[in-house]
């Protein structure tokens, strides 16, 4: 699975408060102009307090680190899925592993390959992620929602043949506030050169997903 990184930048926005001063005899012979109707006046700031002030506090966003994707999966779910592949797993190399991090199953079993990936993606922010799903589901045609599965999630299934090798690939992408839960099933017959069915594929890239999202908060 190719890396996606998520443009993580996060910006703060201060809003300046405005200091009223009055000074001089000239301006404090006339009457005070009353403020406009649907406008506060602006108020001084007291004693041993900032002139400047965000305006508002950002909300903290859910998730700060991902977790580690090699233990998201239960070793049952994974025996099944991929048949011969060792629990552990192997972690991809990521060039920020508080925000993206994936691991990667694979083995060959008889004449049947399998292959599962895992990716935890940390956004900045839930708008951020929410941005970031709906951007990759409108790359991808022909799949449909997964109900239950985080705050929205999405299944696709794609059939390739290469070298009259079929290979048929489930992809399920499912955002919790601001994460986004990416898993990868494939699978292979080098015995008959054709894929396994779509039914298969698809509910095995939803189990592993539905572990994925439990792992996010320590309940995988």
């Amino acid at each position: 699975m190719r890396p996606l990184p998520l443009p993580l930048a996060l910006t703060a926005r201060l809003s300046p408060v405005a200091v009223l001063a009055c000074a001089g005899w000239l301006l404090s012979s006339g009457p005070a102009a009353p403020p406009a109707a649907g406008h506060q006046t602006a108020r001084t700031p007291s004693a041993g307090t900032s002139a400047a002030a965000p305006s508002a506090t950002a909300a903290a966003p859910t998730y700060t680190t991902a977790p580690s994707p090699c233990a998201a999966v239960p070793a049952a779910t994974l025996k099944s899925l991929v048949p011969g592949a060792g629990p552990a797993g192997k972690e991809i190399p990521s060039t920020d592993t508080k925000l993206r991090r994936t691991c990667s199953w694979n083995a060959l079993h008889g004449y049947d390959y399998r292959w599962l990936d895992v990716s935890f993606e940390i956004a900045e922010s839930e708008q951020e992620a929410e941005k970031e799903y709906g951007q990759r589901v409108a790359e991808k045609s022909g799949g449909g929602a997964v109900p239950g599965l985080g705050e929205t999630a999405y299944s696709v299934v794609g059939l390739t043949t290469e070298d009259e090798q079929q290979t048929r690939e489930g992809v399920v992408l499912a955002r919790v506030a601001n994460a986004l839960v990416v898993v990868t099933y494939s699978g292979s017959d080098f015995e008959t050169r054709e894929a396994p069915a779509t039914d298969e594929i698809n509910k095995g890239a939803i189990k592993a997903a539905k572990s994925a999202v439990a792992a996010l908060d320590g309940d995988g």
